[in-house]
């Protein structure tokens, strides 16, 4: 795969100001390509995720994954483009989903990228590719050294109790893997107040109660069949890779783990 940002416009217009504005902030920063996906025959879409290298040094905290959307109308000669910051991959696909690409030919493939650590954390990042709208996102954090570990806080318009979900991802750079987690919070204060003091273990979601635990367990055990027959398939996998590591040379901030 090109590791270079190249939408191939070189003949086209953008059409309209601000994907135009969108064009001079990508070019403007420091993007590796992760993954891309253009569409067939005409190559009239394209989808691409990028880490920002930039911000390992920039404003303490940002979303590290761009995510960017290329929609070229040949007839006219002019391309739309869109770009989105997420903090993890998971989100990313979910937002690439809403527009037309499928999660899965935008995963994460090879062995330079960190790799879920059991069966819960398919399950979590499963729920959130395929969630639409449903998450609403209130804000993100990311921590590339000690910890090492993003955040996204979010409200969930299908739950009934603690509507305020934190999806924490923490890595093991170490052991090459990561964890997702979902925490529930009735308010976005006593979410904030957790990320901030973290006493206690992250609060699960009701619906992991032992009542609805029949139903969390099929989920896991269907996540866990599907990494069994993506390592079977090699190149077209890819939904078990989710994180990049920290970027070499980069120049990272101690300390970063915590909402201030």
């Amino acid at each position: 795969m090109n590791d270079d940002l190249d939408f191939d416009l070189d003949e086209l217009a953008p059409a309209d100001a601000a994907s135009e504005e969108e064009l001079d902030r990508l070019w403007s920063g420091d993007m590796k390509v992760l993954s891309q996906h253009h569409t067939t025959p005409n190559g009239s879409h394209s989808f691409v995720l990028a880490h920002d290298q930039s911000a390992t040094w920039g404003i303490p905290n940002s979303p590290q994954l761009v995510a960017i959307a290329v929609a070229r109308d040949l007839s006219l000669s002019t391309f739309t483009l869109q770009t989105s910051h997420h903090a993890t991959t998971a989100f990313a696909q979910n937002w690439f989903a809403e527009r037309g690409c499928p999660p899965e030919h935008i995963a994460l493939v090879g062995n330079d990228h960190l790799k879920p650590d059991d069966d819960l954390t398919l399950q979590v990042e499963q729920q959130i590719r395929e969630s639409g709208t449903r998450y609403e996102v209130l804000d993100t954090h990311t921590s590339d050294y000690d910890p090492s570990e993003t955040w996204t806080l979010t409200r969930d318009s299908d739950a009934r109790q603690a509507p305020v979900r934190v999806f924490h991802e923490e890595w093991n750079h170490d052991a090459g893997t990561y964890t997702m987690r979902e925490g529930a919070f009735a308010d976005v204060d006593a979410a904030r107040s957790w990320l901030n003091d973290r006493n206690g273990p992250l609060p699960e979601p009701p619906e992991y109660s032992s009542r609805n635990g029949a139903v969390l367990r099929a989920r896991i055990a269907r996540a866990a069949l599907a990494r069994s027959a993506a390592a079977s398939t090699t190149s077209k996998s890819g939904l078990d890779a989710t994180r990049v590591p920290p970027t070499t040379g980069a120049v990272q901030r101690p300390g970063q783990g915590r909402l201030l």
